[in-house]
């Protein structure tokens, strides 16, 4: 029955005030799949022997848990804090011999706001706020907001470092953050060690600040921190961190320490971008993360015309200052420009910010906005290559339908050869390329030979180490493609694990380590759950383990994604490899017995 205005009106819906505090294990998914029970069990001790008895004991009530986390609600804010802290400290005292990348750390926020209550659980913006003030804590520490803060000051023997204005993922309004401080001076527990430095000099570039008052231009200083990273990553004696790492710090207040240690790298840079008319101006410093001594600092202008240039000399002077004696020589980026339209550049700019969220609609605008420059540039080699590898995308989405599928992979291959013939001494092409040509059944030992060449000319390219892992996949070679996984993943050490873990579970699956498998492929799909080809691995792997009804909730899952449960192409060559993985779609579909 339809309610009517007036039914609806009066429609009571619970609200109330409340301290949210929202808890997660940090690096939860690494623990799991290095030690996947011992892990877990050394989560339920911890909850069984100090967390779930502090909250009772500070009057909280647990909302729910998930895997890794916890959402706990309080009547005040005092309740809230004192409990956080406490936790943190016992858990720091709880500490067990052994490596500290072994050791559970939570990371906890805290925030008082309206939420409202159904069904026992609770939501709303005062939750939402808090789960992300969770994730700007450090591994044993605590963040708060500004109410928060205001109200527990002087209530509790703490002190709070102020973290400045925080845009929130989802949150209309920045948030102001603030740090919790014991009375001691340090935070409640000590930072997690992040990966050893490498044994060269290591760079992470961060996102620069768009100084030029028009958000409509952040494509740009993105695109020109991309463009710096490039040509950083010619130099064979440097480690350069990916972008996608570097760029999960936007919008934060960094502590450039903390980034080196969370990033494993010694140097970071630093910058702005300011954008007015025909102008350009790049102003960098550059700092030794050990210490956060500032080494270099300059200012770089110029026209549209010179940008180029001006990524350049950026580079050219953060190599000079890291290794003086090497100068930059191995720099090539600048003797060959992939354009020298840049209306094309900047549609190509704009390409790249469009398509990464990997939502169907932006990549297709994506895919109209590189169109539109290689229209204008028909041997703009990277347009070609990345609208290629955008169509790999479709079809690992699903997105392209089957009377779609033919022609798309005809197309992707086709943009693919042309980047190849346009660049093909670029490192970003060649990589592309070689995926895009592996993954859609062209000459194996080809793709192989390019990726190979992608490496050598640039060894700090995570994605092309990713990229050879998937094709040195579908050559049969599982352990090296492990290898070359792992080597991204410490390349690009905050971007996508899932993706990296849903090839590890593959390579073990077509070893048939099947246990290895599970661990790695569970993980992934918490990390991504939309990304299909994961969906297709486990079940295949529930199946050929013989837990059949696991893997038909897999594939219940996979459904409701796709009507594609067997892709229309298996890029496996080998003929083992393709009926394995296929027989174990139709054992986990109940067509086999």
């Amino acid at each position: 029955m339809r309610l009517g205005s007036t039914a609806l009106a009066t429609e009571r819906v619970e609200r109330r005030l409340a301290a949210i505090l929202a808890a997660d294990v940090a690096g939860y998914s690494r623990l799991i799949g290095a030690d996947e029970e011992g892990t877990l069990a050394r989560l339920k001790a911890h909850r069984r022997e100090l967390i779930d008895p502090k909250i009772g004991e500070h009057r909280g009530r647990i909302v729910k848990t998930t895997g890794d986390g916890l959402l706990v609600e309080f009547g005040s804010v005092v309740d809230a804090l004192r409990c956080a802290t406490e936790i943190q400290t016992g858990m720091a005292e709880r500490k067990t011999v052994g490596p500290p990348d072994s050791q559970i750390e939570f990371r906890i926020g805290i925030h008082q706001g309206d939420v409202v209550v159904e069904d026992g659980d609770i939501f709303g913006d005062g939750v939402n706020v808090a789960a992300r003030l969770e994730a700007l804590a450090e591994p044993g520490g605590v963040c708060v907001s500004a109410r928060v803060q205001e109200d527990a000051t002087g209530r509790l023997d703490l002190t709070f470092e102020d973290m400045g204005d925080q845009t929130l993922k989802n949150i209309a309004r920045p948030v102001r953050a603030y740090r919790v401080v014991t009375a001691a001076g340090s935070t409640p527990t000590q930072v997690r060690s992040g990966p050893p430095l490498p044994d060269k000099p290591s760079i992470a570039v961060l996102p620069f600040a768009n100084m030029s008052g028009d958000p409509e231009q952040e494509y740009f200083a993105d695109g020109m921190v991309e463009e710096i990273i490039t040509a950083l990553s010619q130099i064979r004696w440097l480690f350069v961190i990916a972008r996608n790492s570097t760029f999960t710090y936007k919008g934060q207040a960094i502590d450039v320490k903390q980034v080196g240690r969370d990033l494993g790298v010694r140097y970071v840079l630093e910058g702005s971008v300011r954008k007015g008319g025909n102008r350009v101006r790049i102003t960098a410093q550059l700092i030794d993360a050990t210490n956060g001594a500032h080494l270099w600092a300059d200012r770089f202008d110029g026209s549209l015309e010179d940008i180029f240039d001006l990524q350049d000399k950026v580079a050219l002077s953060i190599a000079g200052v890291i290794e003086p004696a090497l100068q930059a020589a191995e720099i090539r980026y600048s003797i060959a420009r992939p354009t020298n339209d840049l209306t094309a550049y900047d549609l190509y700019l704009r390409a790249r910010s469009a398509a990464s969220t990997y939502e169907s609609e932006h990549l297709i605008g994506a895919l109209e906005l590189l169109r539109e420059a290689i229209t204008r540039e028909p041997r703009y080699g990277p347009a070609l290559a990345l609208a290629a590898t955008y169509r790999v995308d479709l079809e690992n989405y699903d997105w392209a339908d089957d009377r779609q599928a033919a022609e798309n992979r005809c197309t992707a291959i086709d943009l693919a050869r042309q980047a190849l013939a346009a660049a093909a001494d670029d490192p970003g092409v060649l990589g592309r390329a070689a995926m895009v040509l592996g993954r859609f059944g062209e000459d194996i030992d080809t793709a192989l030979a390019l990726i190979d060449r992608a490496l050598a000319l640039n060894p700090s390219f995570a994605y092309a180490w990713y990229w050879s892992g998937w094709l040195h996949l579908f050559a049969g070679q599982a352990d090296v493609a492990i290898q070359h996984f792992e080597t991204s993943m410490r390349l690009n050490p905050r971007g996508q694990r899932g993706i990296h873990l849903s090839g590890i579970g593959l390579a073990h699956l077509i070893n048939h380590r099947f246990d290895d498998a599970l661990a790695a492929l569970r993980i992934s799909l918490e990390e991504i759950p939309a990304f299909i080809p994961t969906y297709r691995t486990l079940a295949t792997c529930y199946a050929l383990m013989g837990r059949r009804d696991e893997a038909r909730s897999i594939l219940a899952r996979l459904r409701a994604l796709t009507p594609i449960v067997q892709p229309t192409v298996n890029p496996f060559r080998k003929p083992e490899h393709r009926e394995l993985l296929a027989s174990g779609l139709r054992l986990a579909a109940g067509e086999e017995k």
